[in-house]
């Protein structure tokens, strides 16, 4: 147990000061190839750590074993490489990051915040429409709780999902570089899951302790994991973890502002039309193009597009039309 709070206050001291230069991360998962959306979230962490001298790291995001892809992880990194991305350092891959994980799960039961929930998505999502049609359980618009007594009862753990309850920590609030306000508040933020049903530990637990241990000091993702931070800026907290700097990117849709058609979404992207892809990614981000950009060299379209860098510009809009 004194490994486990050691390693964790080391991830905080060794990240508690921003660094001179900023530390970002691309952390896609290993379920298929790179696609438009992926290509706009890597480029925009990368244009941000660059413009600003800094590192950029690859995290390689494979707990959900059943959902990987054989290969994908090769093929992911072939088309980085492709498009001229150089991440600094090692690669990162949670599967072989289990036992921080755990140490982080450890700590938070040692403070008497873990509990068992039996809760199902069904049980969840019946009491949410309870809540909008204005009876009681979850409240509209929360993120999914436990919605039962199961702090109170004593649940098999080999048929539930494992939470860690969120209360009485202090309310937070923080301003997204783009200027959109996070907020986590104790009393809508009741709980969450650090560890799945399935034994899969939780997306929310994994990327904070991850991010402190690296060192990451902006965040530059999706603006579809927005919603997510509030449950980060709580966990961080319940565990003594710094908090990076979050920007988050314009979420890409159809042109009638409906989610991309998911044939769309899974198309890969051709290292043979890497500039012109590129090209692409840096409208979609209201980026400035070069001069004579078709005629650019991927070299020459990255030294324009790094010095150029506008996160303001990127973020204007919160939705992009593909």
């Amino acid at each position: 147990m004194n490994d486990a709070k050691s390693s964790t206050a080391t991830a905080t001291t060794a990240t508690a000061k921003q660094p001179l230069a900023p530390v970002g991360r691309f952390a896609p998962s290993p379920t298929g190839p790179l696609h438009l959306g992926s290509l706009v979230a890597a480029t925009g962490s990368y244009l941000d750590a660059r413009h600003g001298g800094g590192r950029w790291l690859l995290r390689i995001e494979d707990l959900d074993t059943a959902r990987n892809m054989p290969g994908a992880e090769a093929t992911i990194r072939a088309t980085l490489q492709s498009f001229g991305f150089r991440p600094d350092g090692a690669v990162l891959r949670q599967s072989e990051r289990l036992p921080r994980y755990l140490s982080a799960i450890q700590i938070l039961a040692e403070a008497g915040r873990v509990f068992h929930c039996g809760c199902s998505r069904r049980d969840i999502a019946a009491a949410t429409a309870t809540a909008a049609g204005g009876g009681a359980g979850a409240r509209a618009g929360d993120e999914p709780r436990c919605v039962g007594r199961c702090r109170e009862r004593r649940i098999d753990p080999a048929q539930a999902a494992l939470r860690a309850s969120l209360e009485g920590l202090a309310p937070r609030c923080v301003q997204d570089r783009s200027g959109r306000e996070i907020r986590f508040n104790p009393e809508v933020h009741t709980d969450v899951v650090i560890r799945r049903r399935d034994g899969v530990i939780a997306y929310q637990l994994a990327v904070i302790v991850d991010d402190a241990e690296q060192g990451i000091s902006d965040v530059v993702r999706g603006g579809d994991l927005l919603p997510s931070t509030a449950w980060q800026l709580a966990l961080q907290q319940a565990l003594s973890l710094p908090t990076p700097r979050y920007l988050h990117l314009p979420v890409i849709t159809e042109p009638d502002g409906s989610k991309l058609a998911k044939s769309r979404r899974s198309l890969p992207l051709d290292p043979a039309t890497a500039t012109e892809s590129l090209c692409r990614a840096l409208t979609l981000l209201n980026q400035p193009l070069p001069p004579a950009s078709r005629q650019a060299t991927l070299e020459a379209l990255w030294d324009w597009a790094i010095a150029h860098w506008d996160p303001a510009a990127a973020t204007a809009r919160s939705t992009v039309s593909a």
